[in-house]
């Protein structure tokens, strides 16, 4: 949050994956800093066998369906980073699991179940790998040892629960699914049909030539769009607030947000 408002930044969503621990603390920084902040998450979910990931946004913290669905979900991400570490350690690289754990209780996160880019900073810490790149290129990326998969709720049942708390809603970063254009068409298509709000025309440094597909989907089903920088953490991927302005034309889905008046203001940040 120090970071964001020293980028100009004043009105921004946490979207943690499959967890909303970190909002309350993440509201007292920005309450200290002037800064609003929008209640989100980013929820994973199966369609057409295939993993994808829905935004919510500015909803009740204390729904009771949403909450339910998230207990599950952090219950397979034990299971999954249990395997992930019996994977590894089948190739000779023990003790990751811990490892991984370690990694963030420095961070402050040790109540949540590790991700894969924690087991990669133990990895490289270990020895296992040189750097970060190389930890998903050989053992954690898509497709790799460290890529478990597990049980994922339907797309069909996360959409309701999000309807059921009162989320706006987005469908996150399209192209990140290996998904042939039509295919993709038909995700978008579903989504609209469920009631979903918006498209996620615009990711960090996405290509240009993306954002103008995405944005031609957008229109064509009437959806409203959402952009972002998908920040994670310095010097990977992406900065606070710098991503790739969605034409013009286009209505921003946090226009709909109980935002104050007083920061209404345009988007700050902007890759050309």
């Amino acid at each position: 949050m120090q970071r964001a408002h020293e980028r100009g930044i004043r009105i921004l969503a946490l979207t943690d994956h499959d967890t909303l621990k970190g909002i309350g603390e993440a509201r007292q920084a920005c309450d200290a800093l002037g800064m609003h902040l929008v209640n989100g998450i980013e929820l994973s979910c199966t369609w057409a066998a295939t993993t994808i990931h829905v935004l919510g946004y500015d909803f009740a913290l204390d729904s009771i369906p949403l909450n339910a669905l998230i207990r599950r979900l952090q219950d397979g991400r034990w299971q999954r980073a249990e395997k992930i570490s019996q994977r590894l350690a089948a190739k000779g690289m023990p003790g990751c699991l811990e490892g991984a754990r370690a990694i963030q209780a420095g961070l402050g996160e040790q109540e949540q179940p590790p991700a894969r880019p924690h087991f990669a900073a133990y990895m490289v810490q270990a020895g296992y790998a040189r750097d970060h790149a190389e930890a998903f290129d050989k053992w954690l990326g898509a497709g790799k040892l460290g890529d478990v998969k597990q049980f994922w709720p339907e797309f069909a049942e996360v959409m309701q629960v999000l309807g059921e708390a009162q989320a706006f809603t987005s469908l996150a970063h399209p192209y990140h699914y290996s998904f042939t254009r039509s295919k993709r068409r038909r995700l978008v298509a579903d989504f609209a049909e469920r009631g979903g709000h918006a498209l996620e025309v615009s990711n960090g440094p996405q290509p240009p030539e993306q954002v103008g597909t995405l944005a031609v989907m957008a229109r064509e089903f009437g959806l409203k769009v959402t952009a972002g920088s998908d920040f994670h953490m310095p010097r990977n991927w992406s900065e606070l607030g710098l991503y790739r302005a969605p034409a013009s034309d286009l209505t921003p889905l946090w226009h709909s947000f109980a935002v104050p008046d007083s920061l209404r203001e345009p988007e700050i940040g902007v890759l050309p």
